[in-house]
């Protein structure tokens, strides 16, 4: 889909020479054979517009925009890469939406393609969907998709999205979105050079619980805030695997293109565990229990803190496996901390701001935020819906993105939040690699007179995957 509306212009009209021998005058309007049409006769005419009308109601009613149907010149053109678990779950959010038509799926694994497809064909009630298997054919051929829902493992997220804004398609990418730092900043450089709209799925921040605490800490509602709480998962440690697991034989690539499926990685042997998602845990492929949840929790955070465009200048390290408790400030010395567990709220994926008038906390789960006083929770609807109103935003993160495809307005979770947040979750890695305390300049984006993290900042991207 373009979002100017097309108008339906017959080939004749839109190059009337076209199929006339080169020097002959037009003579008027001619047969398939070449020969002067004759005149149809009153009778003829009338049976001729009667089947033609027959024939023009056979056509459904939705594809001409009738029945509360959206017409195919604002229609969204979807496909999909590496949609699995999440991503299928994605996929059951966006395609209720009556201006998205999902039209493809591209994914290495053949069971993944299959049953992709057999969803959205089950769902659309015809055979339509095409399957693909290696994303640089399918970006080629499918000129006609706007937007990709992209769901691959973390270390295809910010390759991945790169790949597809270079071929003139927006991006609906899952978290974590970047392996690196020099990673988010290529996603951020190449939405800005390509202009096209990108949203990373940290959906809390389309949520009303998540958006009220937020917009009290951001907007003054709590006093002066000092301290902001922010959630890391609870499995797996700071300190990731570096070996691999035993090889098995490699199956057929039609089956599975183990290559592609390892993409920038480095190469390891085939072992079917890395398939069903037992890649998790492993430097090669994740980026932390932080990450794993630090993606969005740390966006949630920095956006009461009104620091979506920046990133904490100092790191404390703390001695444990994980992470927790670590203390990070920003340059106006307010702090962020890294907390794993219920200590702050009940539920995953929590934050919480304490000020100088009270504190306020959301974790998924809820039925409505905590809050250190009930009288907090006044003006709940209120503020929601200020923010709504303020930013035109919906509280859908899907229906978000959708919205800036026609509108090309920056989406809530657009490159820059998503850069600086997961920047947050990669220097506190880093921290936690390095054993010892760390000092960031988020403007130039280096350590400072570190030579050592600074080095950590990227990693080695296998060819031909690179950027």
């Amino acid at each position: 889909m373009r979002m100017n509306r097309m108008v339906f212009i017959p080939a004749q009209a839109r190059n009337p020479h076209k199929g006339k021998e080169a020097g002959m005058p037009h003579t008027g309007a001619l047969t398939s054979d070449s020969r002067p049409a004759r005149r149809l006769g009153r009778r003829e005419f009338l049976t001729s517009a009667g089947l033609a009308g027959a024939a023009l109601a056979l056509v459904r009613s939705s594809a001409l925009g009738k029945d509360g149907a959206v017409p195919p010149s604002e229609r969204i053109i979807m496909g999909g890469i590496g949609l699995r678990g999440r991503g299928m779950g994605d996929l059951g959010w966006m395609l209720p939406e009556k201006d998205v038509q999902f039209v493809a799926i591209c994914d290495a694994q053949r069971s993944a393609r299959e049953n992709c497809k057999k969803f959205v064909d089950q769902r659309y009630g015809n055979n339509d969907c095409k399957t693909y298997p290696e994303v640089n054919e399918f970006l080629a051929e499918r000129t006609d998709i706007d937007g990709i829902l992209m769901a691959t493992g973390d270390r295809w997220h910010a390759l991945m999205s790169i790949l597809a804004m270079r071929a003139g398609k927006d991006v609906y990418t899952e978290k974590p979105s970047a392996m690196t730092i020099a990673e988010g900043r290529a996603v951020v450089e190449t939405a800005r050079r390509t202009g096209r709209v990108y949203q990373t799925g940290t959906q809390r921040l389309s949520e009303g619980n998540h958006v009220f605490c937020i917009e009290m800490a951001r907007t003054g509602r709590l006093g002066k805030v000092h301290t902001a709480y922010a959630h890391i998962a609870p499995w797996d440690d700071a300190y990731m695997k570096h070996d691999w697991l035993p090889a098995e034989p490699e199956p057929p690539k039609d089956e599975v293109d183990w290559d592609a499926w390892l993409g920038p990685c480095p190469w390891r042997p085939f072992n079917s565990a890395y398939i069903r998602g037992g890649w998790r845990g492993h430097y090669d492929f994740h980026t932390s229990c932080i990450g794993e949840w630090g993606a969005h929790t740390f966006a949630q955070a920095q956006a009461g803190l009104d620091m979506l465009h920046t990133s904490p200048v100092e790191y404390e390290y703390i001695n444990n496996s994980t992470g927790d408790g670590m203390v990070t400030h920003f340059a106006n010395g307010v702090r962020l901390i890294l907390s794993r567990g219920d200590k702050y709220w009940h539920g995953s994926c929590g934050e919480r701001f304490d000020g100088e008038k009270g504190w306020v906390a959301a974790a998924d789960g809820y039925s409505k935020p905590d809050v250190s006083s009930p009288a907090l929770l006044a003006d709940f609807r209120k503020v929601v819906g200020d923010y709504m109103e303020r930013t035109q935003r919906p509280m859908n993160h899907m229906r978000n993105f959708l919205d800036c495809i026609k509108s090309r307005r920056p989406t809530v979770a657009d490159p820059e939040v998503m850069h600086r947040s997961m920047t947050t979750v990669h220097c506190a890695n880093i921290c936690m690699w390095l054993r010892r305390n760390l000092k960031y300049d988020p403007a130039k984006e280096e350590f400072i007179n570190d030579d050592e993290a600074n080095r950590l900042r990227s990693r080695a991207m296998r060819a031909p995957y690179v950027i």
